[in-house]
């Protein structure tokens, strides 16, 4: 599985930097961003907005399952270990949100 992932980062990483370079190629290129505030920059930004904010989720997505799993099965054996092993599952979904907050804040600087 871990393939499929580095596969796929390895295809975005190229994809960015084929885009770059065709922008780069086209005549007029460097005098249409400097004159227009960089459409390609923001372009850009909002790809890094949007990656930051998926990779985040899939992760927190996947945590939260692996750990809510473990969690459950730790509180039927033991039921005084729930309150403990729910902080881990929020620690997860704290992963989420900062994926959010830096997407914002990317977005921000368009």
């Amino acid at each position: 599985m871990t393939k499929k992932y580095s596969r796929l980062a390895a295809a975005s990483a190229a994809g960015l930097c084929l885009c770059q370079q065709a922008a780069a190629a086209m005549p007029g290129a460097a005098e249409t961003a400097g004159a227009a505030g960089g459409d390609y920059r923001a372009v850009g930004i909002g790809f890094a907005a949007a990656l930051s904010m998926g990779l985040c989720v899939l992760g927190s997505g996947y945590a939260v399952g692996r750990v809510g799993a473990a969690a459950m099965g730790a509180a039927a054996e033991k039921p005084e270990l729930l309150i403990r092993s729910l902080l881990f599952v929020a620690l997860a979904e704290g992963l989420a949100v900062l994926g959010f907050v830096i997407s914002i804040m990317l977005l921000g600087k368009i």
